[in-house]
């Protein structure tokens, strides 16, 4: 039985800060499971600090002199997590001057924390599973089958089993890992813990910058309590600084917390996640596609005002009846559309758009316009959008290639270039099939 003294030591030990009962739960789970090689699966949202309960894992164990390697799998390239964890030989692929041991045949004793274990693709996930299950695994470019004795750890911030739903991680590598779960709490459900990491954070940074700790006051500890962090202990931490470099009175009350505490409108917005008619929508748009979706309202609402400006040329001007029929281009407006009803088919004074009424001296340009009107059809928008996606393709590969070509093909300098992951440019390298 773990006693309340050897959950603290462990804490101070460790630099854990709290005595939240869920908190203190966790630990004691990762202190029964330290000794044994049980394969455990920690749980948690970004920032709450599961990699420190993967060193206690590993430091209360057996193989505490062994090596113990913390691997980030979502940092990793698709086209190279099987080099890094396996290994690989020599002219195994283009790069491969020389052969070079993985991970797991150098934290052979040890451990490996596997981060972000939801990342990892499914070729590499059938790997790793060979390997929790027989000890074995094969570089990348042999067939020669070698040992390892490495206890894993992992840990991810998503669902796996809704993963697992969705065909994105194996189901029986998920059975394998969760032997021992470990949760750890997100900072909102952790009380009191939230004051005593401020106070410590602000501690440290006082000491950093040569300043005098910065306190709170009894309003302002019950509102940084309420507030939800959804960066978890990250967020804090950064807040403690902010407040700690930037505030010239050192006590600290509600109204002053309140100002470096972002709301509601301010916080990052949601990822679009569409609609759909299935169990569950799906939630796997690229940035292209709402930025395509973008395009194609700001088409409709061009071909809508077209609609506008043609009806009012038509009946002389805006009135009551043409202002209702398109009442979706004005609903951003601060101030309702006025217009004179006095006179029917006269614009009032008060409108933007003032249109010559005359309509005998314009009968050319009116049939022009209608002409021009009636060619542009929503089928030819349509075909429009289509074009320019595909010339939006068109000219991201040509980006991309320039990019290559400008830094002698090394996709870490054209990926920083181009403002996205080295990731990301690898899977658009091989979805356009370029050389």
């Amino acid at each position: 039985m773990i006693t309340a003294s050897e959950i603290q030591s462990v804490k101070q030990r460790f630099g854990i800060i709290g005595f939240s009962p869920l908190l203190n739960h966790a630990i004691q789970v990762a202190m029964q499971a330290s000794p044994t090689d049980m394969t455990v699966l920690i749980t948690g949202e970004s920032g709450s600090g599961k990699e420190s309960f993967s060193k206690i894992i590993h430091s209360l164990s057996v193989r505490k002199h062994g090596k113990f390697i913390a691997i980030n799998c979502g940092a990793i390239p698709e086209g190279t997590i099987d080099s890094e964890l396996f290994g690989h030989e020599k002219g195994s692929f283009t790069g491969a001057h020389e052969a070079r041991k993985g991970y797991f045949e150098v934290t052979d004793g040890g451990s490996i924390f596997l981060d972000e274990i939801g990342e990892m693709p499914l070729g590499t996930q059938a790997r790793l599973l060979r390997v929790l299950e027989n000890g074995e695994f094969i570089k990348v470019g042999s067939s020669k089958v070698q040992k390892t004795n490495v206890r894993v750890i992992a840990a991810t911030n998503v669902n796996l089993f809704k993963a697992v739903e969705k065909g994105k991680f194996r189901e029986d590598l998920y059975y394998r890992l969760n032997t021992v779960p470990i949760f750890v709490p997100p900072l909102r459900e952790r009380g009191e813990d939230i004051v005593l990491l401020f106070r410590k954070f602000t501690t440290d940074f006082s000491e950093k910058y040569k300043v005098k700790p910065v306190s709170l006051d009894e309003d302002a500890k019950t509102l940084l309590m309420k507030f939800p962090f959804p960066g978890n202990i990250r967020q804090l931490k950064n807040l403690a600084e902010q407040i700690s470099l930037l505030e010239q009175e050192r006590e600290i009350d509600a109204a002053t917390l309140g100002r470096y505490l972002p709301t509601e409108q301010s916080r990052l917005p949601a990822a679009y996640t569409g609609s759909g008619s299935g169990k569950e929508s799906s939630t796997d748009f690229s940035e292209r596609d709402i930025l395509y979706k973008v395009l194609f309202d700001m088409k409709k609402d061009m071909h809508e005002l077209k609609k506008l400006v043609l009806e009012s040329y038509q009946s002389g001007g805006i009135n009551s009846t043409i202002i209702n029929k398109h009442q979706n281009l004005f609903e951003d407006l601060e101030s309702p559309v006025s217009f004179d009803e006095s006179k029917s088919n006269v614009p009032s004074v008060n409108m933007p758009l003032v249109i010559d009424s005359n309509k005998n001296s314009n009968d050319d340009d009116l049939d022009d316009y209608e002409d021009d009107y009636e060619d542009d059809s929503i089928q030819d928008i349509i075909h429009e959008e289509d074009d320019h996606s595909l010339s939006l393709e068109k000219k991201e590969k040509e980006m991309i290639i320039r990019a290559l070509k400008k830094h002698n093909n090394k996709r870490k300098y054209a990926a920083g270039d181009l403002g996205i992951s080295e990731r990301t440019l690898y899977r658009k390298i091989k979805q356009y099939d370029i050389d």
